[in-house]
């Protein structure tokens, strides 16, 4: 595991810290960068999140999906918690929470607004994640491959009426072009361009450089640009975190809760299921952690860089480290 996922909390953090010293100095003046669009995208948020998901869309290699009928019931598995329990799990904590339980802490319009940010983290499963949860519980990387690459495809198709639906049921409306323009532009977009790239790459100059030499270079780029989008959200939400710190541990704590929970009924479906420890291990982990760079994407795109529902998607980059990490040591600790 890389310093940078290591210590993934520390840097967003210290990004924390420098938005909301950047966003307090600035003033007013920063709110310039949010006019710059065309139609509902902002162009400085767009590129970044290319240079955020292009470097792991390239690493997908979607002809593994030819082995999709090895480890079918793990497959199975993570596809169904993925799709038919994450996302609506994530919902339902997120209502019981902002909603109900921390009504009295937030101002009207707040829980809608986190609520909608925690809809866009549970509808969007991890892909280049799992590949270091997976290492680090001892999967199978072939499984694993499999996995990410057949979650990606569903991704394409599911992502756009799952959200639309929940959104819907708590009563925050979007329109429908504005979430389809928002998914071509940050899934549909970077998928394809990391595809093509990655098929054209292999073939001019071989794996071992691809794997050796190209994706070793394209890691700064996406950790720079993660980094930078932080930044940029926090000296946003600056004056917001000043007033209301206590916010961020409100978001935290269903984020927190839905993690343990699809991690724990994974693991006892995959036993239940009699699936090898190298299988249910990273079929846990991929429903138990987020694609949070897509979240984060959307939320701006659909809410703006101002709104609640960006700030939960970040708080979801937060958490997203430590919490993993006590699942990767209990899943060691249970190995079988």
């Amino acid at each position: 595991m890389g310093k940078f996922e290591k210590y993934l909390s520390l840097w967003v953090l210290l990004c924390i810290l420098a938005g909301v010293w950047i966003g307090n100095v600035a003033g007013d003046s920063i709110r310039v960068i949010s006019n710059w669009e065309i139609a509902t995208v902002n162009i400085p948020v767009a590129i970044l999140v290319w240079l955020m998901i292009y470097p792991m869309m390239v690493q997908i290699d979607f002809g593994a999906i030819r082995h999709v009928s090895k480890n079918w019931k793990g497959l199975g598995l993570t596809v169904f918690v993925n799709w038919v329990i994450k996302p609506f799990s994530m919902a339902f904590f997120a209502w019981i929470f902002f909603d109900r339980i921390f009504a009295a802490y937030l101002q009207p319009g707040q829980a809608e607004q986190y609520i909608a940010g925690a809809i866009l983290l549970g509808a969007a499963p991890c892909t280049a994640m799992v590949f270091v949860w997976s290492y680090l519980t001892k999967g199978d990387a072939n499984y694993t491959l499999v996995q990410v690459s057949v979650n990606d495809l569903i991704l394409l198709v599911a992502f756009i009426p799952i959200v639309r639906f929940l959104l819907g049921v708590t009563q925050i409306f979007i329109p429908w072009d504005v979430l389809v323009s928002s998914v071509v532009i940050f899934v549909v977009i970077p998928l394809a361009a990391g595809y093509l790239s990655h098929r054209f790459l292999i073939q001019v100059r071989g794996k071992e450089w691809f794997t050796s030499k190209f994706l070793p270079a394209l890691k700064p780029v996406s950790i720079i640009a993660l980094l930078t989008t932080l930044i940029l959200l926090f000296a946003f939400q600056g004056h917001k975190i000043m007033q209301n710190p206590f916010d961020i541990l409100l978001i935290a704590v269903p984020l927190t809760i839905q993690t343990y929970f699809i991690f724990f009924i994974t693991w006892a479906a995959g036993k239940y299921l009699a699936l090898p420890h190298q299988i249910c291990a990273p079929a846990a982990m991929i429903g138990a952690s987020n694609f949070f760079e897509l979240a984060v994407a959307v939320a701006i795109s659909l809410f703006g860089l101002n709104s609640g529902a960006s700030l939960a998607t970040v708080v979801g980059v937060l958490i997203e480290v430590p919490v993993m990490l006590s699942l990767v040591a209990l899943t060691n600790k249970w190995r079988y």
